[in-house]
């Protein structure tokens, strides 16, 4: 039996929304299970803006389970959409994709090396890894195996005996003017876009509207298995349907009460999935949360269907560091593999749960990186020592552990940007590595490289995987003669001053204390001088001293912190390449 968490105890948004959705789930089932929601597309890379579309109502679970309610947090993997258009990365390259687009997802063969049976398969892999490092507990549902094994088919016979009802709703919609087109973050439904382009207001396809009339149902083609179909009769009485292909020519009837190939259109779809599960809180991107969007008309549309729509806040797009908003559509944008593989998962929960769902916020893959980790190190002390801020120490309890337990963590977190200098520097050399950080702390030294994983392997990702080539760190193999030469008596000195307090000063600590003092020391200022005591003019004495340093070092203005790196390079180098 799972460890039940305690509450956090404080009213971060997380709680605010567990509060309602118990009380709301009370109302609607009381005694029953509360029922969470996620809706994702395995159309191609599932990107870290659909990470939102889960993390938002996972961490609302799990702050429900942690007050001692059963929960339900249900996955749908909408992998019975159509195949909408070939990924960026393949457009171009591999033209033969192309015959496949109208056929649902899950009968598209996976990309080229895969080991999984088809295209969504292949997709929702690596997000459900991602998931399980991240803590995320969910119920998945594939889409085509409700839709093909005919769990729907009483929602689906309801709907198309009330098509006049929910056709009158959506009509509502299509007179008034389609707003400006959005950057998609939760991917409309792929198996409408394209066959009634502009019949919805937010320019998703609700349905098959001709001369006879209009069907919330479209069938994919028993010949080509695509979906460019239309329904040309239906019997309410008998069910029979009638529909052609325009891709292939094709056209059969066939009986709905015992047909499994097609799906309910989205604006449809959505709402009969809420009263079916039960939902109550489901969040949507800002796409889906205008006026006329599947959201919207949703609300009313699950009327039909016996439910209610359920709590849905709008979430607001999350972005990459150096990049705009993220699109599925584009090629390369960082899925939460890609994050994992340079941060630790307690970092990336972070990120979600310390800003409210319509907030946006990016997510580091540049040197901020190490930026949010020395933020990150700062509330974890501040946690430790009573000093946090009751919504930071909230976001904090649910980054680190969810209802079930603490995630694993690194025994020794040591500074990120001390890791990935030491990874720089060291170039893959673990024996090297371990040197450099048992010197860190002599007093408490590091036993194994394994007490600082999987936040040393973490680092090390990062700067081989995110920092140019030009960036990375070449110590000199010899003292760069002509530039010693050139010294002139105070940056001698100021050298000279640095190797005699190598050896008393050999630690991370007293290294930083050695680097910042010597200019402090040159001034006739004590070494240990506060910035207050100093003048303006040592911040620039110390600046052109480091620049020194890094130029005899490693032939460049700057680096990784200059403790760290004669730490690395190691005192006897260091001594040989300043000309000792």
């Amino acid at each position: 039996m799972p460890i039940v968490a305690q509450s956090t105890e404080t009213t971060d948004w997380v709680s605010r929304f567990a509060d309602e959705v118990i009380e709301e789930s009370e109302r609607r089932a009381p005694g029953k299970p509360v029922v969470v929601a996620s809706g994702l597309s395995p159309s191609g890379p599932i990107h870290l803006g659909n990470l939102r579309e889960v993390m938002t109502p996972h961490l609302v679970a799990d702050e429900v389970r942690r007050r001692g309610h059963q929960v339900r947090h249900l996955i749908s993997w909408d992998d019975y959409d159509r195949y909408r258009k070939v990924p960026a990365g393949i457009a171009g390259v591999d033209d033969s994709w192309q015959e496949h687009i109208g056929k649902p997802l899950t009968s598209v063969p996976a990309p080229k090396g895969s080991a999984h049976p088809n295209w969504a398969e292949h997709f929702k892999a690596a997000m459900i890894e991602s998931l399980a490092e991240l803590g995320v507990e969910f119920d998945g549902i594939s889409q085509t195996e409700q839709y093909t094994s005919g769990v729907y088919r009483e929602q689906i016979l309801h709907a198309m005996r009330h098509r006049g009802d929910i056709d009158a709703i959506l009509d509502q919609y299509r007179t008034k003017k389609a707003p400006a087109k959005k950057q998609q973050q939760k991917p409309v439904d792929e198996a409408e876009l394209e066959a009634a382009e502009g019949s919805g207001a937010a320019g998703e396809d609700d349905g098959s509207s001709g001369s006879a009339g209009y069907f919330p149902y479209k069938p994919y083609c028993g010949n080509c298995e695509k979906d460019l179909t239309t329904v040309i009769a239906y019997d309410d009485d008998s069910t029979e349907l009638t529909y052609t292909c325009t891709a292939c020519g094709f056209s059969e009837t066939v009986r709905l009460n015992e047909f499994n190939r097609g799906k309910l259109v989205w604006k449809v779809d959505w709402p009969m999935r809420w009263a079916y599960e039960g939902v109550v809180f489901e969040p949507s991107g800002v796409d889906h949360s205008s006026p006329g969007s599947s959201f919207q008309v949703g609300g009313q549309i699950v009327g039909i269907f016996g439910g209610k729509q359920p709590i849905g806040p709008m979430y607001a797009f999350v972005g990459i560091s150096g990049m705009a908003k993220m699109s599925s559509s584009r090629g390369g944008v960082p899925t939460p593999a890609d994050a994992l593989k340079i941060m630790e998962p307690q970092l990336l929960r972070w990120l979600y749960a310390r800003r409210r769902p319509n907030q946006s916020f990016k997510i580091a893959f540049d040197q901020e990186i190490q930026r949010l980790y020395d933020e990150w190190d700062k509330l974890d002390g501040k946690v430790a020592d009573g000093s946090a801020l009751p919504a930071d120490v909230a976001a904090h309890a649910r980054a680190v552990r969810t209802a079930g337990g603490e995630l694993p963590r690194t025994p020794r977190p040591l500074p990120y940007r001390t890791l990935a200098s030491v990874a720089d520097i060291t170039a893959g050399h673990q024996d090297q590595a371990l040197r450099i950080l048992s010197d860190l702390d002599p007093q408490n030294p590091l036993g194994s490289l394994e007490e600082a994983r999987p936040r040393y392997d973490k680092a090390e990702a990062w700067i081989n995987t995110h920092v140019p080539a030009d960036q990375r760190t070449i110590v000199r193999d010899e003292p760069d003669a002509e530039l010693l030469k050139s010294l002139d008596e105070a940056s001698q000195q100021s050298v000279r001053l640095l190797l005699d307090g190598l050896d008393s000063h050999w630690s991370l600590d007293g290294l930083t204390h050695l680097v910042y003092g010597v200019p402090k020391v040159q001034a006739g200022f004590a070494a240990d001088a506060t910035p207050k005591e100093l003048p303006p003019e040592i911040k620039t004495a110390q600046r052109s001293f480091f620049a020194l340093l890094y130029h005899l070092l490693v032939g460049r203005d700057t680096g990784p912190r200059l403790p760290t790196l004669l730490l690395a390079v190691g005192q006897e180098r260091v001594r040989a390449l300043l000309g000792e």
